[in-house]
């Protein structure tokens, strides 16, 4: 890989008014650079643990600002160390593969991959990429469908031990339906149908849209709010009036969007995940004043600190993930109209799998 630098010429289509210059998003994407390991691995930051998820949603920030090699590394890293069931722990510490620090392989965060390497593919057009890719993605989506439930939901997770929680995550289901639609549009540019996958992703759709009791109860948290509309399940008037619902529960003008109530900590991640969706309902305006809002969480360096406790008036916890800045940059490559990035998010030429008839 290249060493981390700061390259402004690649950043341009970054520039986002009031949220990032080209030499700021620059910053930025040498930032996470800085944090990705030479294997390709991206911890949280180094020191820290990997997480499967953020080091996608990390590599994904990377492709947005062009810096494919590096988000192909991260991706072979993945394909690499793939458990043979098509899982990953749920840790690793500092990105070693061969130090999990959390055995346990949860679902929304296998799936994840799908989204990654789709979105990897519309950014580069690289076939060779995809077909190394392909048994990695169909493994991991083969694991997670077997945690699928009789209602459509998705379980959590499998412990080290193999047993399986069966019970579900409104968010990590969201997210899994998400990654099912960019498995089919991998199936499908392949030519290789997966009718098994499409009849789950409408199954998970149709329990995400008409089924809230077939998951837990974690309405304190905002990800349950809007990951439903981020993760392309709830959509048009049901998406907006989900949104305005509970609009005033957890945004904090000026400040950004709080993580859990009724905690006062805003959280830098939750208010760019909440701008793309507003992006994916067509509202950029409020999606720009949100991203706008959260820069006092900007770090001299070009990262982002995860929080903000506003009635102490503290950044909290004291660290920058290479995660908050990635969600950061998402967020802007949509509102930019990034190609790749508006396509794994706004979903309209993603495949929708095949929803039951059922609930009238």
């Amino acid at each position: 890989m290249t060493t981390a630098g700061s390259r402004p010429d690649r950043t341009e289509r970054l520039v986002l008014p009031g949220v990032l210059t080209a030499e700021q998003a620059a910053r930025t994407v040498a930032g996470i650079a800085a944090g990705q390991r030479e294997d390709g691995a991206i911890p949280w930051f180094r020191g820290h643990h990997l997480d499967p998820w953020d080091h996608v949603e990390a590599a994904m920030a990377l492709d947005a600002a062009g810096e494919h090699e590096r988000a192909e590394a991260a991706y072979l890293w993945l394909a690499r160390h793939q458990n043979p069931d098509g899982s990953w722990y749920a840790a690793y510490a500092d990105g070693d593969a061969e130090a999990p620090t959390d055995r346990s392989r949860e679902s929304n965060f296998v799936a994840y991959v799908a989204v990654g390497v789709w979105h990897h593919y519309l950014s580069t057009g690289d076939d060779a990429f995809l077909d190394r890719m392909w048994p990695t993605v169909f493994a991991a989506v083969e694991f997670v469908l077997g945690l699928a439930q009789p209602g459509g939901q998705i379980g959590w997770k499998k412990e080290d031990d193999g047993t399986e929680r069966t019970e579900a995550l409104l968010t990590g289901c969201s997210s899994v339906h998400q990654a099912l639609r960019c498995a089919l549009a991998i199936a499908e540019h392949r030519e290789e149908p997966q009718p098994d996958w499409e009849l789950a992703a409408g199954l998970l759709a149709h329990a995400i849209r008409h089924h809230p009791e077939r998951f837990l109860d974690k309405s304190r948290y905002s990800m349950d709010w809007y990951y439903p509309v981020l993760g392309g399940a709830v959509t048009g008037a049901a998406a907006k009036e989900r949104i305005e619902e509970r609009w005033d529960d957890f945004v904090v003008t000026g400040l950004g969007v709080r993580c859990v109530l009724p905690n006062p900590w805003v959280t830098g991640g939750e208010s760019c995940e909440l701008a793309l969706a507003l992006w994916v309902m067509g509202e950029s305006d409020r999606a720009v004043s949100i991203l706008q809002w959260i820069q006092h969480l900007r770090a001299e360096n070009g990262m982002y600190w995860t929080g903000y406790v506003f009635a102490d008036d503290a950044v909290w916890p004291e660290e920058q993930t290479t995660w908050t800045a990635g969600s950061l940059l998402l967020a802007v490559a949509a509102l930019g109209g990034d190609e790749a990035t508006t396509a794994v998010f706004g979903g309209e030429r993603l495949p929708s799998g095949l929803e039951p008839d059922c609930c009238g």
